[in-house]
């Protein structure tokens, strides 16, 4: 049969835990998207909402 644990050693592992989890939320919060190659380039995925009306008037 499993001997109780005590009072201080539950304490301690849940200390750990929240070191570990603290510790795992700012690493994810420093973790952001990689900056692009060439900033200066505008790759443009989307036709603006001016330009797209302008072709079809034509």
């Amino acid at each position: 049969m499993l001997e109780p644990t005590r009072t201080t050693e539950r304490y301690a592992r849940g200390l750990v835990a929240a070191v570990a989890a603290v510790a795992a939320l700012v690493l994810a919060a420093n973790a952001g998207p990689a900056e692009a190659a060439d900033p200066e380039s505008d790759h443009r995925t989307t036709t603006p909402v001016a330009e797209a009306e302008a072709e079809a008037v034509r």
